[in-house]
C-alpha cells in the first residue's frame, strides 16, 4: 500500500475540521506538539491543557518555518489571522481528540501489523526486545522514547506515514477507560498483556480493578487478532476470555506456548532457560535481570515466532539485550564496586524482582541498596512499604538507606523490625540527601541497588556513585 499523502485537506477530513488558511493540497511534513524543537515544515498542533495552551506559540511555530498548525475553534480570534500569508491552519472541535484521530486515519490506511503492549511492568523492556528480534527481517518502529499515552502515541504512530512492515507500541495507563483509547487509536493486530503487578494501586479499588482496566486490552478485537499473555499470572488468564481472535501464552508453567524450564538465575548476570515452543527447544540466555526479565523476553520470543522470525536467531539475539537507561544497567566500577541502576520507576512487585536479584548474586563482599519511596499506591501505601522492608532484611542486606515520606520511613522500620540492625538502617526525606550520604556509606566490594519512582528521582544518587567510583 502506498504511505498516505497527508496534505491539509486529508489533516481536516480525517480530523472532522477545515482548512483555514493555505493551499488544502498542501502536505504537512513531521507533526509536533512542542513549538521549541519543531524544524522546518513541522505541522504544529497546539494542545491545551491544565497548567499550558499550545496555542500562544502558534505564532512562534510560524516563526520557526512550520509549515502549518492544528487550532481548536476556541481560539478564534487569537491573532491566529495575523500569520504568515500561505502558513497552512486547520481548525478542529478540540486539538486532542483531533490527533487522536489523525493517528487512528495514519493507521487505517497503511498495512503495518502493529503490535500493542501493556501491563503493570515490563512494557518498555518487552518493546524493546520485540523490536531487536523483528528488526533483522522487518522495518520496524516504536514508541518515540516513553511516549505511550492518550498524546505520545498518536505522536509515535505518526510515523506509520512511511509504511513500516510492524510497530511496536507500548500502552501506558493509571486509571481506567485509557488502554480502551489507546487500543481504539492503535489497532493492534497483536496485543500483549505481561502482568498485573501493584503499580498504580493507588488509583483503584483493588488488584482485581487494577487488573480489569489492563483487560481493556482486549477491546475491539476480530477474529484474526492475537494476544500473547502471561500464563504465570492468574489475574491475566481470568480475563483473556474476552478475546475475539486467538491466546498465545508464555511462562513458566509446562502448558505454556512459550514455555521457560530448567531457569538458572546468575545474579547480575541475568538468567538462562529452556524454552520450548512449537518452533522447537533452544537454550535462551538473557543479560536481562530477574526472571520478571526473562518473563518479558519470553513473550517477545512468542511475538517475533508470530512475525515468522527463526527460533535460532532469537536465541542468538537475546544474550544481546540491553536494559534501557535508568532500567536495571549493571556498571562495574572503580574500587569492585558494582552498581545496579534501576532509578527509572518501581512498584513493590518490581523492587521485590530487584532485590531477589540482588539476594542470589553471591560475588558482593556487602549488598547495599537505597531504595526510594514507591508513588501511586495511595491507602496501599503503607503496608506495601512495610512488606518491601522485610523483602529487603530477607534479601540479605547490609545496609539500607530508604528515601522520601512516610511511606519511605515506613520501610527503614519494617527492615529493622525484621532483624536488621538499627545501626544498619537509614532514612532520608530527598534524593539530594541520599546522593550526599552515598560518599560515606559504600566500600570496596560493594554491590549497591539503586531503586525508586521517578518522581524520588533516585537517577541522581546512581549518578552520583557513577561520579564517584568512575
Amino acid at each position: 500500500m502506498t504511505p498516505p499523502r497527508l496534505s491539509l485537506r486529508w489533516v481536516a477530513d480525517a480530523t472532522r475540521g477545515r482548512v483555514e488558511a493555505g493551499d488544502p493540497e498542501c502536505e504537512i511534513g513531521p507533526v509536533s506538539i512542542d513549538s521549541r524543537t519543531l524544524a522546518r515544515d513541522d505541522f504544529f498542533v497546539a494542545l491545551r491543557g491544565p497548567r499550558f495552551d499550545g496555542h500562544r506559540f502558534v505564532g512562534d511555530a510560524a516563526a520557526r518555518g512550520a509549515g502549518g498548525a492544528m487550532v481548536d475553534e476556541a481560539a478564534a480570534g487569537d491573532g491566529c489571522e495575523e500569520l504568515p500569508v500561505g502558513f497552512g491552519l486547520v481548525r478542529v472541535g478540540d486539538t486532542t481528540a483531533a490527533l487522536q484521530d489523525l493517528a487512528r486515519a495514519v493507521r487505517t490506511a497503511v498495512e503495518t501489523r502493529v503490535v500493542a503492549i501493556t501491563g503493570s511492568a515490563g512494557k518498555t523492556t518487552t518493546k524493546e526486545a520485540i523490536a531487536a528480534f523483528l528488526a533483522p527481517h522487518l522495518r520496524v518502529i516504536r514508541n518515540r522514547g516513553n511516549l505511550n499515552n492518550h498524546i505520545g502515541l498518536p505522536l509515535s504512530l505518526m510515523q506509520l506515514r512511511d509504511s513500516p512492515d510492524a510497530a511496536v507500541m507500548e500502552l501506558g495507563m493509571n486509571h481506567a477507560g485509557e488502554i480502551c483509547t489507546l487500543v481504539g487509536i492503535a489497532d493492534p493486530d497483536v496485543r500483549v498483556w505481561t502482568n498485573v503487578g501493584d503499580a498504580h494501586l493507588g488509583f483503584f479499588d483493588s488488584p482485581d480493578a487494577l487488573a480489569d482496566a489492563k483487560a481493556e486490552i482486549l477491546e475491539g478485537s476480530e477474529a484474526g487478532d492475537v494476544l500473547v499473555c502471561n500464563a504465570d499470572d492468574p489475574r491475566v488468564m481470568a480475563r483473556v476470555g474476552g478475546l475475539a481472535g486467538r491466546t498465545v501464552t508464555f511462562g513458566s508453567v509446562p502448558a505454556a506456548s512459550v514455555a521457560a524450564s530448567a531457569i538458572e538465575d546468575l545474579g547480575i548476570d541475568g538468567t538462562r532457560a529452556r524454552v520450548t515452543t512449537a518452533a522447537g527447544v533452544r537454550i535462551v540466555e538473557t543479560r536481562l535481570l530477574g526472571r520478571a526479565n526473562l518473563a518479558n523476553v519470553l513473550a517477545a520470543t512468542a511475538v517475533a515466532l508470530e512475525f515468522g522470525v527463526p527460533l535460532d536467531e532469537i536465541a542468538r539475539t537475546a544474550p544481546l539485550l540491553a536494559p534501557a537507561e535508568h532500567r536495571g544497567v549493571v556498571h562495574r566500577l572503580g574500587g569492585g564496586v558494582t552498581l545496579v541502576d534501576d532509578s527509572y520507576n518501581s512498584s513493590p512487585a518490581a523492587l521485590r524482582g530487584a532485590l531477589d536479584v540482588v539476594a542470589r548474586e553471591m560475588r558482593a563482599t556487602r549488598k547495599v541498596a537505597l531504595l526510594g519511596e514507591m508513588l501511586e499506591l495511595g491507602a496501599h501505601a503503607g503496608t506495601l512499604h512495610e512488606a518491601c522492608g522485610r523483602a529487603a532484611r530477607a534479601a540479605g542486606l547490609e545496609q539500607l538507606v530508604a528515601v522520601g515520606g512516610s511511606p519511605a520511613r515506613a520501610l527503614a522500620a519494617a527492615a529493622v523490625s525484621a532483624g536488621m540492625p538499627q545501626s544498619a538502617v537509614r532514612w532520608l526525606p530527598s534524593s539530594d540527601q541520599a546522593a550526599d550520604a552515598v560518599t560515606d556509606l559504600l566500600r570496596e566490594g560493594d554491590l549497591v541497588l539503586v531503586k525508586g519512582s521517578w518522581g524520588i528521582r533516585m537517577d541522581m544518587v546512581a549518578d552520583r556513585i557513577l561520579a564517584q567510583f568512575a
